[in-house]
């Protein structure tokens, strides 16, 4: 497959992934796939998910005492 390929398929998979993840707002689940260990906080105390998805960032609060909003992976881009 080339890159074009590859590329329409990979986006047409984030499509596919963003009607189906509600925590992720704007985000793919892989780029929200980031270990509980290496998360960069990306709110502020008290942030709700609605406030921490408008930053642009990832929500998840399933995991104590770690940030529950965190800076997503970065993607790498798709040039034709």
């Amino acid at each position: 497959m080339d890159l074009k390929g590859l590329c329409f398929l990979a986006f047409a998979l984030m499509l596919g992934f963003s009607s189906t993840v509600g925590e992720y707002v704007g985000l793919s689940a892989s780029q929200c796939a980031v270990p509980s260990s290496e998360r960069q906080d990306c709110g502020y105390p008290e942030v709700t998910e609605e406030q921490c998805n408008n930053r642009g960032c990832c929500f998840d609060s399933s995991i104590p005492e770690v940030p529950w909003c965190f800076n997503p992976l970065q993607e790498a881009e798709c040039t034709f």
